[in-house]
């Protein structure tokens, strides 16, 4: 059964338990992800969310409107084929993370990523056994060696679905310590999503905001908020 049929074609939507993990029932038969693949989840949260996407329908399938159905089917048919390839991209992050890299001038911006970025160096000091170095420029500074390995072996520890999620809140947030932050409850999503921003709003305090600028950026919290919520739903 292929998952993006065009219109709506069950009555009733219902979650099983399976060997590994939950999976979601149309009408009794189990949902497959575009790959073919069946669609087990790890939680039963989880797969009562995506159950709900799917009882949500109506008419004509919208996958954009199934955002925990698409990450499943991410962490299933790309991130679980590829592992150690994500967590490699994703654990390099940290020798160019963005809190780690600091400007020298306006003084202003510059006490400005100090006051929103040391208390990220210093939780992740504390709390993952890693301290990254503050620099000035632009010019690469390589990180200490154990901590870049210590954050890589817990990159490389998540799980499929816990990766497909990690991927986002780093890749979105530009920091590998931030999206370990979001993920392991440091602070309010919303709240480390604005640390991640500090350089931008900078910018917009100096020249002010632009529409297409600011529309874009809402649709990335967003997408770093569903991140953090598929994180949650993975444990």
């Amino acid at each position: 059964m292929g998952e993006w049929a065009a219109k709506r074609f069950w009555s009733e939507s219902a979650v099983v338990g399976a060997q590994d993990g939950f999976r979601v029932e149309l009408d009794g038969r189990g949902v497959k992800t575009p790959a073919k693949a069946a669609l087990i989840l790890p939680t039963r949260a989880m797969a009562e969310a995506v159950a709900q996407e799917w009882d949500m329908q109506e008419g004509r399938i919208d996958p954009l409107s199934m955002p925990v159905t698409r990450s499943a089917n991410a962490a299933i048919d790309k991130v679980r084929i590829q592992h150690a390839e994500v967590a490699d991209m994703l654990a390099a992050y940290g020798d160019t993370d963005l809190v780690c890299y600091r400007t020298a001038h306006p003084q202003a911006l510059a006490n400005r990523q100090a006051q929103a970025w040391d208390p990220v160096l210093d939780w992740a000091a504390a709390t993952l056994d890693a301290r990254l170095t503050a620099v000035q420029g632009v010019v690469h500074t390589p990180q200490p060696a154990q901590a870049l390995a210590v954050l890589s072996d817990r990159v490389h520890a998540l799980d499929p679905f816990q990766l497909a999620a990690f991927h986002d809140l780093v890749s979105l947030s530009g920091s590998l310590l931030l999206g370990f932050a979001t993920a392991l409850d440091w602070r309010d999503a919303d709240e480390i999503w604005h640390l991640s921003r500090i350089d931008e709003h900078w910018q917009e305090d100096q020249w002010g905001s632009d529409d297409e600028a600011t529309a874009h950026a809402e649709l990335k919290r967003q997408s770093f908020l569903h991140a953090k919520r598929f994180f949650d739903l993975s444990t």
